[in-house]
C-alpha cells in the first residue's frame, strides 16, 4: 500500500524541464516588461552633461553627452551687436527673487558679477530649448540664488525676455556632487528653464531645478 501511495505522489510532481521551461517564459516576460519600460522612460526624460558649470570664463566647445553619446556643444545662433545691459529678468516669486541677465556673449555674463546663461543654453523663444542659468548661493552680494533652496515642485519661476513673459512650473530638484559638470534631466518634448546652485548647508554638491514652460504671454 505504501508503495502504490508513492507513486501516485510521483506522477502528480512537475518535471524539472517542465519548472525550466516555465523560469524561462517568466524571465522572458519580465525582461520584456523592463526594456519596455526603459525605452518608453529613455523617449521621455534624457540628460545633458553641462562641463564647467560655473567658470566665468567657459570654452566655446564644452562637452555635452546626451543618452551616452558625446558631442560638441552647439552654440545657439545670436543675432545683433553685444551688450552689456540686461536683456531679460529673472523672476521667482516665492523667494522675492527678481534678477537681470545679460547677453550670453557679454563680458558681464559672469557668475562673480550677475547670475550667469550658461553657455549652450537656449533662450526663451526656443520650442524645446533648454535655458539654463547659474548662481551662486551663501553669503556676500553675489549670491543671488541664495534662497533657491526654499523652493519646491510646483512653484513658479518667471522670465521676462524681448516683451514677453515665459512662466515655468518647477517639476523636479535634486543633488550632484560638485565635479566640474553636472548631469541636466529634462523632458526634451518641453520647453524648460534650469537653475543651479551650490546646495545650502553642503559645500560637496550643487543642487538643480529643472522647470517646465507652462505659458507665454504678452508684456
Amino acid at each position: 500500500m505504501v508503495k502504490k501511495h508513492n507513486k501516485k505522489r510521483q506522477k502528480k510532481r512537475i518535471s524539472p524541464n517542465m519548472i525550466a521551461i516555465l523560469g524561462s517564459i517568466t524571465i522572458m516576460i519580465g525582461g520584456f516588461f523592463i526594456s519596455y519600460n526603459y525605452i518608453q522612460s529613455k523617449k521621455v526624460v534624457a540628460f545633458d552633461y553641462m562641463a564647467n558649470v560655473f567658470y566665468a570664463e567657459q570654452k566655446k566647445e564644452d562637452i555635452i553627452e546626451q543618452d551616452g553619446e558625446e558631442k560638441k556643444e552647439i552654440q545657439p545662433q545670436i543675432e545683433g551687436e553685444v551688450t552689456n545691459d540686461y536683456i531679460g529678468y529673472l523672476t521667482i516669486p516665492k523667494i522675492n527673487l527678481k534678477k537681470g541677465f545679460v547677453d550670453i556673449r557679454s563680458k558681464e555674463n559672469d557668475v562673480e558679477k550677475n547670475i550667469l546663461v550658461v553657455s549652450g543654453s537656449s533662450y526663451p523663444d526656443v520650442e524645446k530649448g533648454n535655458f539654463i542659468i547659474a548662481g551662486h548661493s551663501g553669503t556676500g552680494w553675489k549670491a543671488f540664488f541664495n534662497d533657491l533652496y526654499k523652493l519646491t515642485k510646483g512653484n513658479k519661476a518667471i522670465v521676462n525676455y524681448k516683451n514677453k513673459k515665459y512662466t515655468y512650473k518647477i517639476v523636479n530638484i535634486y543633488k550632484q556632487p560638485k565635479i566640474g559638470k553636472i548631469a541636466i534631466y529634462r523632458n526634451y518634448d518641453k520647453t524648460t528653464l534650469t537653475l543651479v546652485t551650490c546646495t545650502n548647508n553642503d559645500s560637496k554638491t550643487q543642487t538643480i531645478y529643472i522647470a517646465e514652460l507652462e505659458s507665454v504671454s504678452e508684456e
